[in-house]
């Protein structure tokens, strides 16, 4: 095949002959004019100068002669970029700086980045200011200018360089920065995909329009409420329903869901995000979940509801940052998707990422509505960075945020003698519910047992003992291992929950206590705090390790949900191993001090403003100094982008890995789709389907584990069980060849 014009990219058919090259002209016009379009609303003119520069060193002889190497085109030279074969990301990223000065590092940090990330402007290792002094980069602008790219693509008429209307000024300048890089990484990887897999493109542009779907949930919503029976409760739901439908003329904001647990905010805040977006334009609807390992229970309510308009992304079966391969890049979500159900660490870590993959979603966060379930959980280590964002994006970028929970956080400014516990919070946050108090009294359905002596604790035989004497009844623990302790010494029958079981097994699980509630049948359940937030079971009593109160409230929202009952029990009990320092301290310190003395009921709506205000001042709401460090130079834009995305790690465990494991449960399809993983490799469609099948686990035992060839490292970062001893029907994953079968069980 004979080629005259310059070429981006290059690959086989299916059936291994060479296709017609991807043309470097048209893609480079091709990904400017779509990350103008996907940056219209903060920055068209910088997006699409970014995309036609971002692969101007592709025009050096140098990478034309690479592409072409002699045994064939090089099918994923592109996206590999690996050092010293032909690297092409800093001409562009000079020609900026030398076009437009101070200003043009902002195109210099979105192109030097397109592959490797967002670099910091100065830092110890790789920076972005080494990069554009290193003379290796004058080199390869000076061979990319001499292969005379068209004019169209250089001409810079017209462009303001100013600087003079970034969203959100300074203290926006960083986040700004990152939709940018969103817009154009995105676009790059689009037309990409579009040349090298136009069937996995064209499947991206199957999406129903988000109000579409309005239909489907009216419909769905009718059916629920003419079905459901006549109590109080359900009453109090359709009134709910109905205050959210009516508020969702409102202006676009912050807005609060203050319901208590078992008040079906789940589908009432969906009511209000698709009635909100009708009356405002709004393009899609995001609802964030803390937890991981409950994700797939409100990502299968919304599939039941808009079928595939939904997609459900999280971070379990992701590869390692440095480890990434072709596949594993064109595989991650861009959200391009009506209805996307994710978690708070996929949501706000991808906030701050400096990763192409992680960021290239951003930009679609504009004109969404973003419902945050569970707000309480927010990580208070992360607050303030966290806070900031959340208040540029509905002042700036035009999302409407809702904090969806029945324990609302103390979330507005506050300033304090000592500046480091002040807090720059939300404001104007709009309540959707009328009178919440009020609420709260009609759906007051348990009491609350204390214990005598906050510090004196149960051992796990006599707890055992007490819930064996209730023929239904949940204990909720703080941790994996308890869970598993207080579980080896209960009758046998009693279920197990925790997130050392896969998605898939937990499913069942729920289904079979929510069946065997149902039927009346004597039901008896140890879990962990997984079953507080979006797993809706209905206990006559519940036992509850003392926590933070707004646990303790989750908790009491599995007891009595339907209201059944006169009044549940909620008994909370002091468990055997005091709490480490950290968190779980500081919120069980916190809920005694409130607690400790209060003579009216334990779960007033008026205690938790005092409990969040005593357990954040207890907390450094920016534990990392995020905040400082995505802090923009006026004179140098410097921001340490990428140092900042390796401090914002939501779960503090960074030593833990995603296993896929062996569950044979009914229905389960885990060593069919690790057999296609083997067969194919990590297809998008693919990795979301592992997830039902993925546990996280330390990394040291993954490394014993495999050098014992029980796990395989099936790609960079994601293991496959291999020994069937490791997965047990009734604990899930087994690390330490612990007994799993009740040893000392309670006849």
């Amino acid at each position: 095949m004979e080629i005259t014009r310059p070429i981006a990219h290059a690959c086989q058919d299916i059936n291994g002959n060479w296709r017609e090259p991807h043309d470097l002209v048209d893609h480079l016009r091709d990904v400017g004019e779509l990350a103008a379009h996907f940056s219209q609303r903060f920055g068209a003119d910088w997006a699409r100068l970014a995309g036609r520069w971002h692969d101007l060193g592709k025009f050096r002889p140098r990478f034309q002669k690479y592409i072409r190497l002699a045994s064939g085109f090089e099918a994923d030279a592109h996206i590999k970029g690996e050092a010293g074969k032909a690297p092409h990301s800093t001409a562009g990223a000079l020609l900026a700086t030398d076009r437009f000065g101070t200003a043009g590092r902002v195109l210099a940090y979105l192109i030097a980045g397109h592959h490797a990330g967002l670099y910091d402007w100065n830092s110890e290792n790789d920076s972005l200011e080494y990069r554009l002094n290193f003379p290796d980069s004058r080199q390869e602008l000076n061979e990319a200018l001499a292969a005379r790219p068209p004019m169209e693509l250089l001409d810079t008429a017209g462009f303001d360089a100013s600087l003079k209307a970034i969203p959100g000024g300074s203290a926006g300048f960083a986040l700004w920065v990152r939709m940018l890089f969103s817009a154009l990484v995105d676009a790059d990887f689009l037309d990409t995909e579009r040349y090298m897999a136009p069937e996995k493109f064209e499947q991206r542009n199957a999406q129903p329009e988000l109000m579409a779907l309005t239909p489907l949930f009216d419909a769905h919503m009718v059916k629920l409420t003419t079905t459901a029976e006549q109590t109080p409760v359900n009453a109090l739901r359709a009134d709910i329903l109905e205050q959210c439908r009516k508020a969702a003329a409102l202006e676009p904001g912050l807005f609060s869901l203050t319901v208590p647990t078992g008040g079906g905010k789940t589908l009432s805040g969906m009511a209000f995000a698709l009635e909100h977006a009708r009356h405002h334009g709004k393009r899609r609807v995001i609802h964030v979940i803390p937890y991981t390992s409950i994700i797939e229970q409100t990502a299968d309510v919304f599939r039941g509801i808009f079928g595939n308009a939904v997609i459900e992304h999280h971070s379990n079966a992701e590869s390692e940052p440095d480890q990434e391969i072709p596949a594993s890049r064109l595989a991650c979500e861009n959200w391009d998707a009506p209805i996307v159900v994710t978690t708070n660490v996929q949501f706000f870590e991808s906030l701050f990422a400096s990763r192409t993959s992680r960021c290239r979603k951003l930009h679609n966060l504009v004109d969404s509505v973003v419902i945050l379930d569970e707000a309480q959980l927010l990580p208070p280590e992360f607050l303030q960075p966290i806070l900031d964002v959340l208040n540029l994006l509905t002042r700036h970028y035009g999302v409407t945020v809702v904090l969806s929970t029945a324990t609302q956080p103390a979330l507005s400014t506050r300033e304090y003698f000592d500046p480091i516990k002040s807090l720059r919070g939300l404001e104007n946050v709009r309540e959707i519910v009328a009178d919440p108090d009020a609420l709260y009294r009609k759906l007051a359905r348990v009491d609350i047992l204390l214990p005598s002596d906050w510090h004196a604790p149960t051992e796990w035989g006599t707890l055992a003992q007490a819930l064996s004497r209730h023929d239904s009844v949940l204990a909720i623990v703080n941790r994996r291992n308890d869970a598993r302790e207080l579980w080896q010494r209960m009758p046998q029958g009693t279920l197990h929950l925790s997130a050392l079981m896969c998605g898939a097994h937990r499913s069942k699980v729920i289904r079979d206590i929510r069946a065997r509630l149902k039927a009346g049948m004597p039901t008896r359940v140890v879990s962990t705090q997984l079953v507080e937030a979006g797993v809706d079971v209905d206990f006559p009593v519940v036992y509850r390790a003392l926590a933070g109160l707004d646990s303790i409230a989750q908790a009491a929202g599995r007891c009595n949900r339907e209201g059944k009952l006169a009044k549940g029990e909620v008994v909370v009990f002091v468990p055997p191993k005091p709490a480490p320092p950290g968190l779980l301290r500081k919120g069980e310190d916190a809920c005694r001090d409130v607690l400790h003395g209060h003579p009216g009921h334990s779960l007033e709506r008026s205690l938790f403003g005092r409990y969040f205000e005593r357990f954040y001042h207890a907390c450094d709401l920016d534990e990392q100094r995020i905040a400082d460090l995505l802090k923009v130079d006026g004179q140098t834009l410097a921001v340490n982008f990428r140092t900042a995305a390796e401090k914002i790690r939501l779960i503090r465990d960074e030593d833990s890995v995603p296993v896929v494991v062996l569950y044979r449960g009914n229905g389960s399809e885990a060593e069919k789709w690790i057999a296609t993983l083997r067969k194919e490799g990590p297809e998008r469609w693919l990795m979301r389907k592992l997830q039902r099948y993925t546990v996280n686990i330390h990394r040291r035992d993954a490394m014993r584990l495999l050098g014992q060839g029980d796990l395989e490292e099936i790609i960079p970062g994601l293991f496959v069980q291999v020994s069937d001893w490791l997965y047990d029907s009734d604990l899930g994953f087994n690390t330490d060849g612990m007994p799993l079968k009740p040893t000392d069980t309670i006849v």
